[in-house]
């Protein structure tokens, strides 16, 4: 039989696999039958419910976690980590102070919600020619993007 997928391949990694149909899962769980590398699977709450309803996959799932938002700490660490060229989160600074505290409240920790926000702030650096990011910047990104309510 005919290999579809590289030997080359140690992990695989679905993201939002709650989009997935039955058969696309039951593909997964093939190709993870066949080739020996690790699976994780992301997605939306719901997704291990329906993986249960699907036995000949879910009996080959070693954990299953419900990832939390990340903390105003943790918040700080990953913009440290993913963003300290634009913001520097530890930053004594009034104005980066006030702009971290801004990406914090408008995405409450989810990491997801940060990556989109710093990108459509990126975006407004850029076409603004401006070098800090501000409040202000930060809630233009967000009035941007489709996302839920600010609090």
């Amino acid at each position: 039989m005919t290999r579809r997928f590289s030997h080359l391949i140690e992990l695989l990694i679905v993201d939002e696999a709650n989009r997935l149909k039955d058969a696309g899962l039951e593909q997964i769980r093939d190709m993870y039958d066949r080739g020996r590398f690790g699976l994780i699977l992301l997605g939306m709450p719901g997704l291990k419910k329906r993986l249960a309803r699907a036995p000949q996959l879910y009996s080959r799932i070693g954990f299953a976690h419900q990832m939390d938002s990340l903390s105003e700490e943790e918040t700080h660490f990953f913009l440290d980590q993913r963003w300290s060229h634009r913001v520097s989160a530890h930053s004594e600074d009034f104005t980066d102070q006030e702009a971290v505290a801004t990406i914090f409240r408008i995405t409450r920790g989810n990491m997801r919600l940060i990556e989109r926000l710093m990108m459509q702030v990126e975006h407004i650096l850029v076409a603004n020619q401006l070098a800090v990011v501000t409040k202000e910047v930060v809630e233009t990104a967000r009035e941007n993007l489709i996302i839920g309510l600010s609090y």
